[in-house]
């Protein structure tokens, strides 16, 4: 069983940015594809970006340009720069395989407000 750990969450200004960092037990990250989930109030839970195990990026038409998924195998984690960050932005984020193949993490809270 794999586990997830989501962090680098937190309250920003519309415009600003934050940058996520996704740890798992496991060297999963260079095996499996890996997406980036975001689930806001009253929403189903999306796929924000995804990262191949070739390094192949995919984006959300709603964050292309603004956010940016990376893995860093030394580290053993996978990242989502956001940057222009919007009120709609608002959501939990979640990491895990793509297409999803264990259990969530406890995610991390991205709020977006002024």
């Amino acid at each position: 069983q794999v586990q997830f750990v989501e962090s680098g969450g937190g309250l920003v200004q519309p415009g600003g940015s934050l940058r996520l960092s996704c740890a798992a037990f496991g060297s999963i990250f260079s095996v499996y594809d890996i997406g980036w989930y975001r689930q806001a109030p009253g929403k189903q839970r999306e796929l924000v970006a995804s990262i191949s195990r070739g390094g192949r990026t995919n984006y959300a038409d709603s964050v292309n340009g603004r956010f940016t998924i990376s893995r860093d195998t030394a580290k053993n984690t996978v990242s989502l720069q956001m940057n222009s960050l919007k009120p709609e932005d608002t959501a939990v984020y979640y990491c895990n395989a793509h297409p999803p193949g264990w259990g969530w993490g406890q995610g991390t809270q991205v709020t977006v407000s002024s």
